[in-house]
């Protein structure tokens, strides 16, 4: 097994510290300041998501219902279905991510930030483009 360790990937705001980037698993803390931009609505192709609260609050649209994910509260969210993580409140929101299997690993979010972390607005085309080919469907 492959721990990362303190292996930070920076998208905007947001914070995604792997902890192990493996075929059947991706696992990271997801950091979420208040009111931060965020991946737009998106569904997975191919793995299922599993976020546990560890600090403040996220909130988690799931097919259309609102969830608040608070420190020990957790969410399954299947493949296919079409979800959007966001901090609507007060203070830094952190979960604990995990995708499985892990066809959705580090590389992905690099390749993100590489297009998002840019002066100006980032290329929602190439955005589009990589979130694709990770298995990621915007809507």
């Amino acid at each position: 097994m492959e721990a990362v360790g303190n292996d930070i990937v920076r998208i905007g705001q947001l914070e995604l510290r792997f902890l192990i980037c493996e075929v059947g698993a991706t696992v990271f803390e997801f950091t979420v300041p208040s009111r931060a931009r965020v991946p737009a609505p998106h569904h997975h192709r191919d793995a299922d998501e599993f976020l546990y609260g560890l600090e403040g609050t996220l909130t988690v649209i799931v097919d259309g219902l609102t969830h608040e994910i608070r420190a020990g509260d957790a969410i399954f969210i299947p493949r296919g279905a079409v979800h959007h993580h966001e901090n609507l409140h007060d203070g830094t929101a952190k979960v604990l991510a995990t995708i499985t299997p892990g066809t959705i690993g580090r590389r992905y979010f690099e390749e993100i930030a590489e297009v998002v972390n840019v002066p100006g607005k980032p290329d929602l085309t190439k955005v589009n483009e990589i979130m694709l080919r990770h298995g990621l469907v915007p809507v």
